[in-house]
């Protein structure tokens, strides 16, 4: 894993050069302390520099940026394409295709020289971005792995195209533009995380998974030209139409052993790897798979916690010893999440409220001192059903349903008269024995009757501010993937949340989370669920090998307890919780009221000052829990300081 940036200019007087480039990688050290390089093309319009994390072919032979053969290419990639001991042989087959090392990057880049941009990237497994510059074309690539495990931003500031693997490579080029897009405030507020193609700035942003971005050196004014080459609504859509039709053994048979296979090419490494763990299903069977395939014990890496409801160390302890792995486990208190509050700014680049963060960069710190490469259990929630929203939200859907239509006009009627203050009221009218009888049930009702279908409902119960203009002002909130109407059959719902998850919550948040505490660490992860082989058959499964019995991952299930036995695995789901809201009523309360000082927000003109009083004053009282809506704000104005 790596770290790359680069500038394409078309105005001589824009012309690119080795100290701007430079500047540009130091920003990106961190995703490749291993090596660096720069490129310029002969008349300065575009240059390249990377920074190495060497993982496969140590030696000078994987220095990047690389040319092709012929010199025609020259890329600046990050990833690991984990066939391309598969591809070369089908390159020296085909094309009879010589060789100076034996790194993925060589392959990647013979690849394209033989076969094409997209015929190559079509053919690889694994996770990437790249930029590759055509020298005949005088044409620019960006490309970007199926699910986006891999970052990649660009946009153009004041003439100059910038691009690179982290923001903070773009920001240290001059003709960087700063101006904050309100409209992804808006999304991070409700989401916690600003979902593709948008960024926190105006002129900025994020590539989509599964893109290919292509722009004409001698035609910037014209603009890029972005195409998808994969897409989870494709690949869904071929599923529908051609489902797996064996039976339900010979079903999870083909699970596993796709499984088994993508945790094998992933293990592929020169360097020490491990497995974070946390005692849960997913993580449980990547590291099962690994031990079964590895002849000594592989490292393993857990986070756990001094308060007890949020604390999953001691089951992934008991794993780990059923595995027998070589087991690491830290403990996070107080103190650390004070210590790490104020690196998350650095780390995320843009405003990022997924307080699982924290917990995430102290397990990589601790995993880097013993590996450089982490596999994780990502992406099984999504791909089989796993979150327990999922469950809510129909069961919620199914009351709603059931409800006389004159009862949602009643309220829908009297609800600009009801706001959160009379509900309130009515609480307190009712006593103690009745608390939030009007604000949780009826007030809700309010709400939820004004949401005329489920992606609708799905949208409200996954924002932590249902409406953030209550709290911006002046904005207007994008339309996002979770906007889109899904029809109401009960199976369908199941399969439009895990695969709107599977484009939007996966790549922006839970794959943003790891790769960038990670790489603050310079450790690579690796997620092998996330192999498109294995993504394409869970998708072709039928929905009732993935929920069962109410819950779901029943497939995953069945080939862990294989591997581990039952009553180690059979607990409910917590999930990767963090206590933040004693955190906020306690060690983290100075920083947040100074991040929330009314005179601060005053001058900033960005939020209304009533609503974060009340918001923040309900929850040092205890009265009300609101560690999500309030993180999200801390997390921006966290971010705007240090701007």
């Amino acid at each position: 894993m790596c770290g790359f940036a680069g500038i394409l200019a078309e105005q001589q007087a824009l012309a690119v050069n080795t100290a701007l480039l430079q500047k540009m990688g130091d920003s990106i050290v961190h995703r490749g302390p291993d090596d660096h390089g720069i490129y310029t093309s002969p008349d300065n319009c575009l240059g390249f520099v990377h920074r190495r994390l060497a993982i496969l072919d140590l030696s000078e032979a994987g220095h990047q940026p690389m040319a092709s053969n012929d010199t025609r290419y020259v890329i600046a990639y990050n990833g690991e394409i984990y066939n391309h001991l598969e591809l070369r042989r089908e390159l020296e087959q085909q094309f009879d295709s010589q060789w100076r090392g034996h790194s993925d990057t060589e392959t990647l880049l013979e690849g394209i020289r033989c076969w094409g941009i997209e015929p190559t990237v079509s053919r690889c497994v694994g996770m990437f971005a790249f930029a590759l510059w055509d020298n005949t074309e005088r044409t620019l690539t960006l490309g970007r792995d199926r699910v986006g495990e891999k970052p990649l931003y660009y946009g153009f500031c004041n003439g100059v195209f910038l691009f690179g693997s982290e923001l903070k490579a773009l920001k240290a080029h001059p003709a960087f533009d700063s101006r904050i897009n309100i409209a992804a405030v808006a999304l991070m507020l409700r989401h916690k995380y600003i979902p593709a193609p948008h960024t926190i700035y105006q002129q900025l942003f994020k590539l989509l998974p599964g893109s290919l971005l292509t722009l004409q050196a001698d035609k910037l004014q014209q603009g890029a030209d972005i195409q998808p080459y994969w897409s989870f609504t494709t690949a869904a859509a071929k599923a529908s139409s051609n489902p797996f039709n064996g039976t339900e053994q010979e079903a999870l048979d083909a699970a596993e052993n796709q499984l088994k296979q993508a945790v094998s090419e992933q293990m592929l490494a020169d360097v020490p790897l491990g497995a974070f763990l946390s005692g849960g299903t997913d993580s449980s069977l990547i590291a099962a798979l690994m031990q079964a395939q590895s002849t000594k014990p592989i490292r393993t890496f857990t986070v756990g916690f001094n308060v007890p409801e949020y604390n999953e160390a001691e089951h992934a302890k008991a794993v780990a010893a059923h595995l027998g792995t070589d087991h690491t486990e830290i403990y996070v208190g107080e103190q650390d999440a004070l210590n790490v509050v104020p690196k998350l700014v650095t780390t995320y680049d843009e405003p990022f409220a997924d307080s699982s963060q924290i917990p995430t960069y102290l397990i990589a710190a601790e995993a880097r001192k013993h590996v450089t490469v982490a596999l994780s259990g990502d992406a099984g929630d999504e791909l089989f059903g796993g979150y327990s929203r999922y469950f809510d939200c129909v069961r919620k859907a199914d009351k709603l349903s059931a409800l006389p239509q004159a009862f949602f006009s009643l309220l829908g009627w009297c609800q600009p008269l009801l706001n959160a203050d009379v509900w309130q009221q009515l609480d307190r009218m009712a006593g103690q024995t009745h608390r939030g009888l009007f604000s949780n049930t009826f007030g809700r009702a309010a709400d939820l009757s004004q949401l005329n279908d489920f992606s609708a409902l799905y949208r409200y119960m996954v924002s932590d501010w249902k409406h953030p203009s209550d709290v911006l002002m002046s904005a207007a909130e994008p339309t996002t993937l979770l906007n889109l109407k899904v029809i109401a059959e009960s199976e369908e719902r199941f399969n439009w949340m895990m695969l709107a998850d599977s484009q939007t919550y996966l790549p922006d948040d839970v794959l943003v989370k790891v790769d960038r505490a990670a790489m603050a660490a310079s450790l690579e992860t690796r997620v092998p669920m996330l192999d498109h082989r294995f993504i394409e058959l869970a998708l072709a499964l039928p929905l009732n090998l993935k929920i069962r019995g109410g819950t779901g991952k029943w497939a995953l299930k069945q080939i862990l307890y294989k591997y581990v036995p039952k009553p180690l695995l059979d607990r409910p789901k917590t999930g990767f919780g963090v206590p933040v809201d004693h955190w906020l009523r306690g060690p983290l309360r100075d920083w947040a009221e100074a991040l929330l000082d009314e005179h601060k927000l005053s001058q900033q003109g960005l939020f209304n000052v009533a609503t974060v009083k009340k918001y923040w004053h309900e929850h040092l009282s205890g009265g009300r829990n609101w560690q999500y809506p309030l993180w999200n704000l801390l997390m921006f104005q966290s971010w705007l300081q240090e701007q």
